[in-house]
């Protein structure tokens, strides 16, 4: 058979075949682009928290004078606001997670399949690393250290747990209350557990492992480690269950 301008059936059927398989691809190149850019997202904001929380720290025990209440404060205050506008520049793309047990809590409520939250995590704890590397090379230090600063002992632990429990309740109940409003929920969150915790509230596996590798203020000892990520493993399935009692069965 053939149409008024000679193609035939078989013709209109190739270039739909054509067309449907240029639409394919490009859908294809789109997803990838997506991907990547919601990684390179994860990676550049875990890097710059980073950056912002031991060359804050940095500067901080510089400028005080020995006053470690002073530098502490210092290093809250950089850090909380560098939450803040992170959050709220990559959340679109990403959603701003920078943080392993953020991410692992939302793969298992099912807003991230199990292998974009693998990446997310890699990148994260890489992006962490480099952002530690960064700070010593603003401030001149040596880009490789090891950290002497021991936060052992049950009550670190514990802390820890408190922090990330905390954390990821801020997350979930600001997603389920007030969506807009995270950046600024998180940010102040930290900014309190900075001072309420017995660990300062690292509440995040990426920046525990990244932070042994500093011997400055934000610094943590690799012995000390493996007890900061035991309380942020169970602070994080903590957080998560209440998360669902109080948020999810609220929308149900």
């Amino acid at each position: 058979m053939t149409g008024d301008n000679g193609m035939t059936a078989g013709g209109i059927a190739a270039v739909a075949d054509g067309r449907a398989g240029r639409e394919g691809n490009s859908s294809a190149r789109r997803h990838r682009q997506i991907a990547a850019r919601r990684l390179v997202a994860e990676a550049l904001g875990t890097a710059w928290l980073l950056a912002i929380v031991v060359g804050s720290g940095i500067m901080a025990e510089r400028l005080a004078g020995g006053n470690v209440a002073v530098a502490l404060l210092g290093n809250t205050l950089a850090t909380g606001a560098g939450l803040v506008v992170l959050i709220s520049i990559l959340g679109p793309i990403s959603g701003a997670h920078f943080n392993p047990v953020v991410t692992l809590v939302m793969a298992r409520r099912g807003e991230l399949p199990a292998g974009e939250a693998a990446a997310f995590v890699a990148v994260q704890v890489a992006g962490a690393i480099a952002g530690v590397w960064l700070a010593h090379l603003m401030f001149e230090l040596p880009v490789i250290e090891i950290s002497s600063k021991l936060r052992a002992g049950p009550a670190q632990a514990l802390a820890e747990a408190v922090a990330t429990a905390g954390l990821i309740l801020t997350i979930l109940g600001g997603v389920r209350h007030r969506p807009d409003g995270v950046p600024m929920l998180v940010g102040l969150y930290i900014t309190a557990a900075y001072w309420f915790t017995a660990s300062t509230s690292f509440a995040n596996p990426a920046v525990t492992l990244a932070r042994a590798l500093t011997d400055s203020f934000a610094g943590i000892a690799p012995a000390s480690v493996p007890g900061f990520l035991l309380g942020q493993a169970a602070g994080a399935v903590l957080g998560a269950l209440l998360g669902h009692f109080l948020f999810d069965d609220e929308a149900t």
